[in-house]
Protein backbone atom coordinates (compact mmCIF):
# COMPACT_ATOMS: atom_id res chain seq x y z
CA UNK A 1 0.00 0.00 0.00
CA UNK A 2 1.69 3.67 -1.00
CA UNK A 3 1.42 6.14 1.85
CA UNK A 4 -1.39 8.21 1.68
CA UNK A 5 -1.70 12.23 1.13
CA UNK A 6 -2.34 14.12 4.08
CA UNK A 7 -5.31 16.19 2.39
CA UNK A 8 -7.25 14.20 -0.30
CA UNK A 9 -8.32 16.11 -3.04
CA UNK A 10 -7.61 19.26 -1.35
CA UNK A 11 -10.71 19.02 1.00
CA UNK A 12 -10.32 15.60 3.30
CA UNK A 13 -7.35 15.71 5.91
CA UNK A 14 -6.59 12.06 6.82
CA UNK A 15 -6.71 11.72 10.56
CA UNK A 16 -5.94 8.21 11.99
CA UNK A 17 -6.27 4.85 10.44
CA UNK A 18 -9.66 2.50 11.79
CA UNK A 19 -8.89 -0.72 9.99
CA UNK A 20 -8.15 -2.66 7.44
CA UNK A 21 -10.34 -4.85 5.47
CA UNK A 22 -12.14 -5.63 2.03
CA UNK A 23 -9.73 -4.49 -0.09
CA UNK A 24 -8.39 -1.71 1.68
CA UNK A 25 -8.10 0.46 4.68
CA UNK A 26 -10.82 2.99 6.49
CA UNK A 27 -9.36 6.28 7.62
CA UNK A 28 -10.81 8.42 9.90
CA UNK A 29 -10.60 12.41 8.09
CA UNK A 30 -11.61 15.34 8.50
CA UNK A 31 -13.62 17.61 6.06
CA UNK A 32 -12.15 21.08 6.14
CA UNK A 33 -15.23 22.21 3.91
CA UNK A 34 -17.77 21.31 6.29
CA UNK A 35 -15.97 21.18 9.28
CA UNK A 36 -17.39 17.35 9.81
CA UNK A 37 -15.42 13.83 10.93
CA UNK A 38 -15.85 11.42 8.19
CA UNK A 39 -14.38 8.15 7.62
CA UNK A 40 -12.56 7.21 3.96
CA UNK A 41 -12.33 4.11 2.36
CA UNK A 42 -8.90 3.59 0.53
CA UNK A 43 -9.80 0.96 -2.42
CA UNK A 44 -6.49 -1.08 -2.33
CA UNK A 45 -6.55 -3.69 -5.22
CA UNK A 46 -4.86 -6.86 -4.61
CA UNK A 47 -1.69 -7.69 -5.78
CA UNK A 48 -0.95 -9.26 -8.66
CA UNK A 49 -3.28 -7.71 -11.16
CA UNK A 50 -2.63 -6.21 -14.42
CA UNK A 51 -3.06 -2.66 -15.47
CA UNK A 52 -6.01 -3.69 -17.46
CA UNK A 53 -7.36 -5.05 -14.17
CA UNK A 54 -6.60 -2.06 -11.89
CA UNK A 55 -8.16 0.10 -14.31
CA UNK A 56 -11.16 -1.90 -14.38
CA UNK A 57 -11.49 -2.20 -10.67
CA UNK A 58 -11.17 1.11 -9.96
CA UNK A 59 -13.29 2.35 -12.78
CA UNK A 60 -15.94 -0.05 -11.60
CA UNK A 61 -15.89 0.69 -7.91
CA UNK A 62 -16.05 4.76 -8.42
CA UNK A 63 -19.32 3.51 -10.34
CA UNK A 64 -21.31 1.54 -8.14
CA UNK A 65 -20.60 3.43 -5.17
CA UNK A 66 -21.74 6.18 -6.73
CA UNK A 67 -24.98 4.44 -6.95
CA UNK A 68 -24.60 2.93 -3.41
CA UNK A 69 -24.38 7.10 -2.62
CA UNK A 70 -27.87 7.13 -3.49
CA UNK A 71 -29.43 5.23 -0.74
CA UNK A 72 -30.61 6.80 2.12
CA UNK A 73 -32.05 3.96 4.75
CA UNK A 74 -31.42 4.47 8.72
CA UNK A 75 -29.50 1.44 8.73
CA UNK A 76 -27.03 2.02 6.04
CA UNK A 77 -24.07 4.61 6.01
CA UNK A 78 -24.38 7.37 3.81
CA UNK A 79 -21.77 7.95 1.29
CA UNK A 80 -21.10 11.19 0.66
CA UNK A 81 -18.45 11.38 -2.01
CA UNK A 82 -16.20 9.41 -4.28
CA UNK A 83 -13.03 9.81 -5.66
CA UNK A 84 -10.06 8.52 -7.99
CA UNK A 85 -7.01 9.69 -6.47
CA UNK A 86 -3.45 8.50 -7.35
CA UNK A 87 -5.46 5.88 -9.31
CA UNK A 88 -7.09 3.90 -6.57
CA UNK A 89 -10.76 4.99 -5.25
CA UNK A 90 -11.72 6.52 -1.90
CA UNK A 91 -15.06 6.23 -1.09
CA UNK A 92 -16.23 9.04 1.58
CA UNK A 93 -17.88 7.94 4.09
CA UNK A 94 -20.48 8.72 7.02
CA UNK A 95 -18.72 8.44 10.39
CA UNK A 96 -20.21 6.88 12.79
CA UNK A 97 -19.13 6.47 16.71
CA UNK A 98 -19.58 2.76 17.21
CA UNK A 99 -18.14 -0.75 17.64
CA UNK A 100 -18.33 -3.14 15.22
CA UNK A 101 -19.75 -6.47 15.68
CA UNK A 102 -16.82 -8.00 15.52
CA UNK A 103 -14.93 -5.65 18.15
CA UNK A 104 -18.14 -6.46 20.51
CA UNK A 105 -17.72 -10.66 19.71
CA UNK A 106 -14.41 -10.02 20.47
CA UNK A 107 -14.46 -8.06 23.66
CA UNK A 108 -18.11 -9.50 25.54
CA UNK A 109 -18.11 -12.86 23.08
CA UNK A 110 -21.00 -14.37 21.87
CA UNK A 111 -24.31 -12.25 21.93
CA UNK A 112 -28.05 -13.57 23.17
CA UNK A 113 -30.84 -14.37 20.46
CA UNK A 114 -32.78 -11.86 21.26
CA UNK A 115 -30.14 -9.04 20.74
CA UNK A 116 -28.81 -10.88 17.95
CA UNK A 117 -32.27 -10.86 16.24
CA UNK A 118 -32.36 -7.29 16.85
CA UNK A 119 -29.16 -6.39 14.60
CA UNK A 120 -30.31 -9.26 12.33
CA UNK A 121 -33.00 -7.24 11.85
CA UNK A 122 -31.56 -3.75 11.07
CA UNK A 123 -29.11 -5.91 8.63
CA UNK A 124 -31.92 -7.20 6.68
CA UNK A 125 -33.80 -3.89 6.32
CA UNK A 126 -30.47 -2.31 4.98
CA UNK A 127 -29.94 -4.85 2.73
CA UNK A 128 -33.68 -4.76 1.55
CA UNK A 129 -32.97 -1.00 0.84
CA UNK A 130 -29.83 -1.63 -1.23
CA UNK A 131 -31.43 -4.69 -3.42
CA UNK A 132 -34.17 -2.18 -3.69
CA UNK A 133 -32.06 -0.02 -5.63
CA UNK A 134 -30.52 -2.92 -7.35
CA UNK A 135 -26.97 -2.84 -5.42
CA UNK A 136 -25.56 -6.09 -3.69
CA UNK A 137 -23.54 -5.72 -0.79
CA UNK A 138 -21.26 -8.93 -1.59
CA UNK A 139 -19.10 -8.43 1.92
CA UNK A 140 -21.66 -8.97 4.57
CA UNK A 141 -19.96 -9.96 7.92
CA UNK A 142 -19.58 -8.73 11.81
CA UNK A 143 -16.97 -6.11 10.54
CA UNK A 144 -19.00 -4.43 8.63
CA UNK A 145 -21.98 -3.83 11.23
CA UNK A 146 -21.92 -0.76 13.91
CA UNK A 147 -24.01 -0.35 16.29
CA UNK A 148 -23.56 2.96 17.10
CA UNK A 149 -23.11 4.31 20.90
CA UNK A 150 -27.10 5.88 20.51
CA UNK A 151 -27.58 1.92 19.56
CA UNK A 152 -28.41 2.79 15.67
CA UNK A 153 -27.53 -0.26 13.90
CA UNK A 154 -25.33 0.31 10.76
CA UNK A 155 -24.21 -1.79 7.73
CA UNK A 156 -21.21 -0.02 6.43
CA UNK A 157 -18.54 -0.82 3.72
CA UNK A 158 -20.14 -0.98 0.14
CA UNK A 159 -17.09 -1.14 -1.54
CA UNK A 160 -17.22 -4.09 -2.81
CA UNK A 161 -20.66 -3.66 -4.01
CA UNK A 162 -22.30 -4.24 -7.20
CA UNK A 163 -25.33 -4.65 -8.98
CA UNK A 164 -27.76 -7.18 -9.27
CA UNK A 165 -26.79 -9.96 -11.55
CA UNK A 166 -23.32 -9.04 -11.82
CA UNK A 167 -20.37 -10.84 -11.66
CA UNK A 168 -16.50 -9.73 -9.80
CA UNK A 169 -15.01 -6.73 -11.85
CA UNK A 170 -12.09 -8.90 -12.25
CA UNK A 171 -12.63 -13.12 -12.31
CA UNK A 172 -9.90 -15.08 -11.65
CA UNK A 173 -9.28 -18.62 -10.46
CA UNK A 174 -8.68 -18.90 -6.76
CA UNK A 175 -9.24 -14.61 -6.49
CA UNK A 176 -12.18 -14.45 -3.82
CA UNK A 177 -13.92 -10.52 -3.54
CA UNK A 178 -14.81 -10.43 0.00
CA UNK A 179 -14.00 -12.70 3.28
CA UNK A 180 -13.60 -16.12 2.68
CA UNK A 181 -15.76 -16.90 6.17
CA UNK A 182 -18.10 -14.89 4.90
CA UNK A 183 -18.70 -15.72 1.09
CA UNK A 184 -21.84 -17.97 0.20
CA UNK A 185 -20.99 -20.83 -1.50
CA UNK A 186 -22.20 -20.20 -5.38
CA UNK A 187 -20.23 -16.91 -4.87
CA UNK A 188 -17.04 -19.04 -3.57
CA UNK A 189 -17.45 -21.79 -6.79
CA UNK A 190 -18.50 -19.37 -9.47
CA UNK A 191 -18.06 -15.94 -8.82
CA UNK A 192 -21.95 -14.79 -9.25
CA UNK A 193 -23.34 -12.37 -7.02
CA UNK A 194 -27.19 -12.40 -5.92
CA UNK A 195 -29.90 -11.40 -3.24
CA UNK A 196 -29.65 -14.57 -2.12
CA UNK A 197 -25.93 -14.93 -1.95
CA UNK A 198 -26.27 -11.62 0.81
CA UNK A 199 -28.71 -13.50 2.58
CA UNK A 200 -26.29 -16.32 2.86
CA UNK A 201 -23.32 -13.82 4.43
CA UNK A 202 -26.36 -12.60 6.96
CA UNK A 203 -27.09 -16.34 8.09
CA UNK A 204 -23.08 -16.53 8.52
CA UNK A 205 -22.92 -13.41 10.44
CA UNK A 206 -25.90 -14.21 12.64
CA UNK A 207 -24.13 -17.45 13.73
CA UNK A 208 -20.98 -15.89 13.99
CA UNK A 209 -22.82 -13.40 16.96
CA UNK A 210 -24.28 -16.13 18.65
CA UNK A 211 -22.06 -18.95 18.79
CA UNK A 212 -18.61 -16.36 18.81
CA UNK A 213 -17.40 -17.49 15.24
CA UNK A 214 -18.27 -18.16 11.70
CA UNK A 215 -19.35 -21.52 10.76
CA UNK A 216 -16.47 -22.09 8.33
CA UNK A 217 -13.63 -20.26 10.26
CA UNK A 218 -10.51 -22.41 9.67
CA UNK A 219 -7.07 -21.32 10.11
CA UNK A 220 -6.67 -20.30 6.43
CA UNK A 221 -8.80 -18.75 3.69
CA UNK A 222 -8.22 -21.78 1.93
CA UNK A 223 -8.93 -23.83 4.79
CA UNK A 224 -12.16 -21.70 5.12
CA UNK A 225 -13.17 -22.61 1.10
CA UNK A 226 -12.47 -25.63 1.26
CA UNK A 227 -15.10 -26.48 4.03
CA UNK A 228 -17.18 -24.09 2.19
CA UNK A 229 -17.27 -26.29 -0.71
CA UNK A 230 -17.24 -30.23 1.07
CA UNK A 231 -18.61 -29.70 4.59
CA UNK A 232 -22.58 -29.50 5.44
CA UNK A 233 -23.13 -26.21 7.13
CA UNK A 234 -22.62 -26.66 10.94
CA UNK A 235 -25.41 -26.64 13.21
CA UNK A 236 -25.63 -23.60 15.77
CA UNK A 237 -25.81 -25.02 19.35
CA UNK A 238 -26.43 -21.49 21.04
CA UNK A 239 -28.60 -20.07 18.31
CA UNK A 240 -32.09 -20.99 20.17
CA UNK A 241 -35.28 -19.66 18.53
CA UNK A 242 -32.45 -18.32 15.86
CA UNK A 243 -31.93 -21.54 14.85
CA UNK A 244 -34.18 -22.01 12.29
CA UNK A 245 -33.31 -18.73 10.67
CA UNK A 246 -29.90 -19.59 10.72
CA UNK A 247 -30.44 -22.98 9.50
CA UNK A 248 -32.73 -21.72 6.91
CA UNK A 249 -29.71 -19.34 5.43
CA UNK A 250 -26.82 -21.51 5.63
CA UNK A 251 -28.84 -23.87 2.98
CA UNK A 252 -26.06 -24.42 0.16
CA UNK A 253 -28.93 -24.25 -2.69
CA UNK A 254 -30.02 -20.39 -3.38
CA UNK A 255 -32.78 -21.89 -4.50
CA UNK A 256 -33.55 -23.29 -1.03
CA UNK A 257 -32.85 -20.73 1.14
CA UNK A 258 -35.32 -18.75 3.08
CA UNK A 259 -36.75 -15.23 1.39
CA UNK A 260 -36.09 -12.23 2.93
CA UNK A 261 -39.69 -11.91 4.10
CA UNK A 262 -39.45 -15.14 5.97
CA UNK A 263 -36.50 -14.60 7.80
CA UNK A 264 -37.76 -10.57 8.54
CA UNK A 265 -41.07 -12.40 10.28
CA UNK A 266 -39.16 -14.53 12.44
CA UNK A 267 -36.72 -11.85 13.49
CA UNK A 268 -39.31 -9.77 14.42
CA UNK A 269 -41.18 -12.45 17.10
CA UNK A 270 -37.80 -13.03 18.41
CA UNK A 271 -36.49 -9.58 18.38
CA UNK A 272 -39.42 -8.14 20.10
CA UNK A 273 -40.07 -11.58 23.02
CA UNK A 274 -42.90 -12.67 24.57
CA UNK A 275 -45.16 -9.62 23.93
CA UNK A 276 -44.16 -10.37 20.03
CA UNK A 277 -45.39 -13.87 20.44
CA UNK A 278 -48.80 -13.08 21.89
CA UNK A 279 -49.60 -10.76 19.15
CA UNK A 280 -48.62 -13.69 16.69
CA UNK A 281 -50.68 -16.14 18.55
CA UNK A 282 -53.65 -13.81 18.12
CA UNK A 283 -53.13 -12.16 14.32
CA UNK A 284 -53.15 -15.21 11.94
CA UNK A 285 -50.22 -15.92 9.43
CA UNK A 286 -50.90 -12.93 6.39
CA UNK A 287 -53.72 -13.62 3.87
CA UNK A 288 -51.89 -12.20 0.26
CA UNK A 289 -52.67 -12.20 -3.51
CA UNK A 290 -51.69 -14.91 -5.52
CA UNK A 291 -47.86 -14.82 -6.15
CA UNK A 292 -46.70 -13.64 -9.21
CA UNK A 293 -43.38 -14.23 -11.27
CA UNK A 294 -42.22 -10.81 -10.64
CA UNK A 295 -43.00 -11.43 -6.87
CA UNK A 296 -42.61 -14.69 -6.58
CA UNK A 297 -43.36 -14.21 -2.47
CA UNK A 298 -46.32 -12.67 -3.15
CA UNK A 299 -46.51 -9.09 -0.56
CA UNK A 300 -45.72 -9.49 2.81
CA UNK A 301 -48.39 -8.84 5.69
CA UNK A 302 -50.71 -9.57 8.20
CA UNK A 303 -54.10 -10.58 7.87
CA UNK A 304 -57.20 -8.88 9.00
CA UNK A 305 -59.74 -11.17 11.39
CA UNK A 306 -63.20 -11.76 9.38
CA UNK A 307 -65.20 -8.58 10.05
CA UNK A 308 -68.94 -9.30 12.15
CA UNK A 309 -71.69 -9.46 9.19
CA UNK A 310 -72.99 -5.66 8.37
CA UNK A 311 -75.71 -6.03 10.41
CA UNK A 312 -74.19 -7.04 13.76
CA UNK A 313 -74.88 -4.70 16.18
CA UNK A 314 -71.23 -3.26 17.79
CA UNK A 315 -71.70 -3.64 21.88
CA UNK A 316 -69.95 -0.78 23.17
CA UNK A 317 -66.43 -1.05 24.70
CA UNK A 318 -66.71 -2.63 28.01
CA UNK A 319 -63.94 -3.85 30.98
CA UNK A 320 -63.45 -7.80 31.61
CA UNK A 321 -62.29 -8.55 34.78
CA UNK A 322 -60.47 -11.91 34.69
CA UNK A 323 -62.10 -14.70 37.52
CA UNK A 324 -60.70 -15.09 40.58
CA UNK A 325 -60.39 -18.00 42.98
CA UNK A 326 -63.64 -18.27 45.42
CA UNK A 327 -63.06 -16.62 48.49
CA UNK A 328 -64.84 -17.36 51.57
CA UNK A 329 -66.47 -15.64 54.87
CA UNK A 330 -65.60 -11.55 55.12
CA UNK A 331 -62.82 -11.36 53.12
CA UNK A 332 -65.16 -12.90 49.96
CA UNK A 333 -67.52 -10.07 51.07
CA UNK A 334 -64.88 -7.13 50.68
CA UNK A 335 -63.10 -8.79 47.40
CA UNK A 336 -67.32 -8.08 45.84
CA UNK A 337 -67.52 -4.78 46.85
CA UNK A 338 -63.42 -4.32 45.58
CA UNK A 339 -64.41 -5.99 42.13
CA UNK A 340 -67.81 -3.93 41.89
CA UNK A 341 -66.00 -0.54 42.24
CA UNK A 342 -63.71 -1.73 39.58
CA UNK A 343 -66.12 -2.58 37.19
CA UNK A 344 -67.68 0.25 37.26
CA UNK A 345 -64.77 2.26 37.27
CA UNK A 346 -63.74 0.04 33.49
CA UNK A 347 -67.17 1.04 32.37
CA UNK A 348 -67.15 4.54 33.24
CA UNK A 349 -63.71 5.06 31.56
CA UNK A 350 -64.88 2.97 28.53
CA UNK A 351 -67.71 5.25 28.56
CA UNK A 352 -65.55 8.00 28.85
CA UNK A 353 -63.61 7.46 25.79
CA UNK A 354 -66.07 6.14 23.52
CA UNK A 355 -68.30 9.65 24.37
CA UNK A 356 -65.44 11.79 24.10
CA UNK A 357 -64.25 10.50 20.63
CA UNK A 358 -67.65 10.97 19.44
CA UNK A 359 -67.97 14.75 19.42
CA UNK A 360 -68.94 16.44 16.19
CA UNK A 361 -66.34 19.12 16.28
CA UNK A 362 -62.83 17.50 17.51
CA UNK A 363 -60.85 20.79 17.35
CA UNK A 364 -63.55 23.15 18.97
CA UNK A 365 -62.47 25.64 21.95
CA UNK A 366 -64.20 25.80 24.93
CA UNK A 367 -66.33 28.44 25.29
CA UNK A 368 -65.32 31.15 27.88
CA UNK A 369 -65.48 30.23 31.29
CA UNK A 370 -65.75 26.65 30.95
CA UNK A 371 -63.30 23.91 32.26
CA UNK A 372 -60.44 22.57 29.96
CA UNK A 373 -61.69 18.71 29.15
CA UNK A 374 -59.55 16.01 31.33
CA UNK A 375 -57.19 14.04 28.86
CA UNK A 376 -59.19 10.90 27.52
CA UNK A 377 -56.71 7.84 28.17
CA UNK A 378 -57.31 4.62 26.37
CA UNK A 379 -59.65 2.24 28.94
CA UNK A 380 -58.62 -1.35 30.00
CA UNK A 381 -61.48 -2.89 28.05
CA UNK A 382 -61.53 -6.08 25.33
CA UNK A 383 -63.26 -6.43 22.28
CA UNK A 384 -66.86 -6.69 21.38
CA UNK A 385 -67.72 -11.17 21.32
CA UNK A 386 -69.00 -10.21 17.71
CA UNK A 387 -65.37 -9.95 16.80
CA UNK A 388 -64.15 -13.39 17.73
CA UNK A 389 -60.70 -11.62 18.97
CA UNK A 390 -59.31 -10.22 21.75
CA UNK A 391 -56.05 -7.60 21.58
CA UNK A 392 -52.85 -8.37 22.49
CA UNK A 393 -52.24 -8.03 26.35
CA UNK A 394 -51.11 -4.23 27.18
CA UNK A 395 -53.90 -3.25 24.64
CA UNK A 396 -57.68 -2.12 24.21
CA UNK A 397 -60.52 -2.15 21.71
CA UNK A 398 -60.86 1.11 21.29
CA UNK A 399 -63.59 2.95 19.02
CA UNK A 400 -64.77 6.13 17.55
CA UNK A 401 -68.30 5.97 16.08
CA UNK A 402 -69.00 6.27 12.63
CA UNK A 403 -65.07 6.14 11.97
CA UNK A 404 -62.89 3.09 12.66
CA UNK A 405 -62.43 0.80 15.60
CA UNK A 406 -58.99 -0.68 16.38
CA UNK A 407 -56.76 -2.27 19.12
CA UNK A 408 -54.92 0.52 21.05
CA UNK A 409 -52.66 0.20 23.56
CA UNK A 410 -53.82 0.71 27.20
CA UNK A 411 -52.98 3.86 28.46
CA UNK A 412 -52.24 5.86 25.58
CA UNK A 413 -53.59 9.27 26.20
CA UNK A 414 -56.07 10.19 23.13
CA UNK A 415 -55.80 13.63 21.25
CA UNK A 416 -57.74 14.79 17.96
CA UNK A 417 -56.57 17.63 15.54
CA UNK A 418 -58.55 18.44 12.64
CA UNK A 419 -59.35 14.70 10.80
CA UNK A 420 -56.45 13.06 12.79
CA UNK A 421 -56.36 11.11 15.97
CA UNK A 422 -53.56 10.58 17.62
CA UNK A 423 -52.85 8.41 20.84
CA UNK A 424 -49.51 9.24 22.61
CA UNK A 425 -47.41 7.09 24.45
CA UNK A 426 -47.72 8.44 28.78
CA UNK A 427 -43.83 7.75 29.49
CA UNK A 428 -42.28 7.72 25.62
CA UNK A 429 -41.96 9.17 22.56
CA UNK A 430 -43.85 7.37 20.20
CA UNK A 431 -47.23 8.07 18.34
CA UNK A 432 -49.73 6.36 16.45
CA UNK A 433 -51.90 8.57 13.99
CA UNK A 434 -55.15 7.54 12.47
CA UNK A 435 -56.44 9.92 9.94
CA UNK A 436 -59.59 9.21 7.36
CA UNK A 437 -60.41 11.05 4.53
CA UNK A 438 -62.76 10.93 1.04
CA UNK A 439 -60.85 8.31 -1.09
CA UNK A 440 -58.67 9.86 -3.82
CA UNK A 441 -60.03 8.90 -7.14
CA UNK A 442 -56.73 7.47 -8.94
CA UNK A 443 -56.37 5.23 -5.73
CA UNK A 444 -54.69 5.47 -2.59
CA UNK A 445 -50.89 4.13 -3.84
CA UNK A 446 -50.34 6.82 -6.54
CA UNK A 447 -52.06 9.55 -4.08
CA UNK A 448 -49.49 8.66 -1.68
CA UNK A 449 -46.70 8.38 -4.57
CA UNK A 450 -47.30 11.65 -5.74
CA UNK A 451 -47.79 13.09 -1.80
CA UNK A 452 -43.90 11.73 -1.99
CA UNK A 453 -42.73 13.25 -4.68
CA UNK A 454 -43.68 16.59 -4.06
CA UNK A 455 -42.06 15.94 -0.55
CA UNK A 456 -38.81 15.29 -1.82
CA UNK A 457 -39.06 18.66 -4.26
CA UNK A 458 -39.69 20.68 -1.04
CA UNK A 459 -43.26 21.51 -1.58
CA UNK A 460 -45.28 23.68 0.72
CA UNK A 461 -45.74 22.20 3.91
CA UNK A 462 -43.44 18.81 3.23
CA UNK A 463 -41.66 17.74 6.90
CA UNK A 464 -38.28 18.73 7.11
CA UNK A 465 -35.64 16.73 6.01
CA UNK A 466 -37.73 14.16 4.65
CA UNK A 467 -36.16 11.27 2.97
CA UNK A 468 -38.21 8.04 1.58
CA UNK A 469 -37.11 4.76 2.77
CA UNK A 470 -39.66 2.73 1.15
CA UNK A 471 -43.47 3.27 -0.16
CA UNK A 472 -44.66 -0.35 -1.65
CA UNK A 473 -48.04 -1.85 -2.12
CA UNK A 474 -49.71 -4.21 -0.18
CA UNK A 475 -52.60 -6.40 -0.31
CA UNK A 476 -54.83 -4.76 2.79
CA UNK A 477 -58.33 -5.28 3.28
CA UNK A 478 -59.42 -7.24 0.63
CA UNK A 479 -58.19 -4.42 -1.50
CA UNK A 480 -54.64 -3.06 -2.63
CA UNK A 481 -52.66 -0.50 -0.21
CA UNK A 482 -49.59 0.60 0.40
CA UNK A 483 -47.01 0.70 3.36
CA UNK A 484 -44.83 4.09 3.30
CA UNK A 485 -41.83 4.08 5.61
CA UNK A 486 -40.20 7.80 5.62
CA UNK A 487 -37.98 10.11 7.93
CA UNK A 488 -37.70 14.09 8.66
CA UNK A 489 -37.21 16.51 11.24
CA UNK A 490 -40.44 17.22 13.54
CA UNK A 491 -39.73 20.11 15.04
CA UNK A 492 -40.90 19.24 18.66
CA UNK A 493 -39.31 15.56 18.74
CA UNK A 494 -36.18 15.71 16.30
CA UNK A 495 -35.41 13.29 13.79
CA UNK A 496 -38.11 11.14 13.56
CA UNK A 497 -39.18 7.69 11.69
CA UNK A 498 -42.37 7.10 10.30
CA UNK A 499 -44.50 3.71 9.57
CA UNK A 500 -47.66 4.69 7.57
CA UNK A 501 -50.14 1.68 6.11
CA UNK A 502 -52.88 3.60 4.04
CA UNK A 503 -56.10 1.80 2.11
CA UNK A 504 -59.58 2.16 1.13
CA UNK A 505 -62.78 1.04 2.01
CA UNK A 506 -66.21 2.49 2.18
CA UNK A 507 -65.61 5.45 -0.13
CA UNK A 508 -62.79 6.94 2.16
CA UNK A 509 -59.19 6.33 2.48
CA UNK A 510 -57.54 5.61 5.78
CA UNK A 511 -54.46 5.48 7.66
CA UNK A 512 -52.69 4.40 10.70
CA UNK A 513 -49.12 5.36 11.07
CA UNK A 514 -46.61 4.84 14.00
CA UNK A 515 -44.46 7.79 14.82
CA UNK A 516 -41.18 7.47 16.63
CA UNK A 517 -37.18 8.51 17.32
CA UNK A 518 -35.56 7.68 13.89
CA UNK A 519 -32.53 5.59 15.07
CA UNK A 520 -34.85 3.89 17.79
CA UNK A 521 -34.09 -0.14 16.71
CA UNK A 522 -37.29 -2.14 16.42
CA UNK A 523 -39.50 0.27 17.86
CA UNK A 524 -42.48 -0.02 15.59
CA UNK A 525 -42.55 -3.49 14.82
CA UNK A 526 -45.12 -5.26 16.98
CA UNK A 527 -47.25 -1.84 16.65
CA UNK A 528 -47.89 -1.96 13.06
CA UNK A 529 -48.52 -5.67 13.29
CA UNK A 530 -50.88 -5.20 16.10
CA UNK A 531 -52.78 -2.20 14.13
CA UNK A 532 -52.63 -4.32 11.00
CA UNK A 533 -54.58 -7.24 12.39
CA UNK A 534 -56.72 -5.16 14.62
CA UNK A 535 -57.49 -2.44 13.07
CA UNK A 536 -61.74 -1.88 11.40
CA UNK A 537 -63.35 0.84 8.94
CA UNK A 538 -66.47 2.46 10.72
CA UNK A 539 -68.54 -0.03 7.71
CA UNK A 540 -67.53 -3.46 9.33
CA UNK A 541 -67.39 -2.80 13.07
Amino acid sequence: MTQSPALLAGRYRLRDPLGTGGMGRVWLARDEVLHRDVAIKEVDPPAGLSLDEREELRTRTLREARTTARLSHPNVVQIYDVLGVDDRPWIVMEYVRSRSLQQILQDEGALPPARVAEIGLAVLRALAAAHAAGVLHRDIKPGNVLIADDGRVVLTDFGLATFQGGKSSVTRPGLVWGSPEYVAPERAKHGVSSVEADLWSLGATLYAAVEGSSPYARSTAMASLTALATERPPTPGHAGPLKPVISGLLRKDPRARLRASEVERILMRIADGENRVRAGRLLPRQRTAPATREDPDGPADYALPEPPPPDAPAPPAKAEIAPEPALRGPGRRAWLIVTAVIVALGVFAAAVVLLATDRPDRTATPPPGSATPAPVFVAPASAPPSLRMSPPTGWAYYAEAGRFAMFAPVGWEVRHKGTVTSLHEPTGPKVIEVDRWPAPPEGSLAAAQTRSQAWTNGSAGAPADYALIRLEPVQYFRNQGLEWEYTYNDPGRGATRTVSRWFIADGYCYSFSVLLPAYEPLGYTTYIAVLVGGFWPAGTS
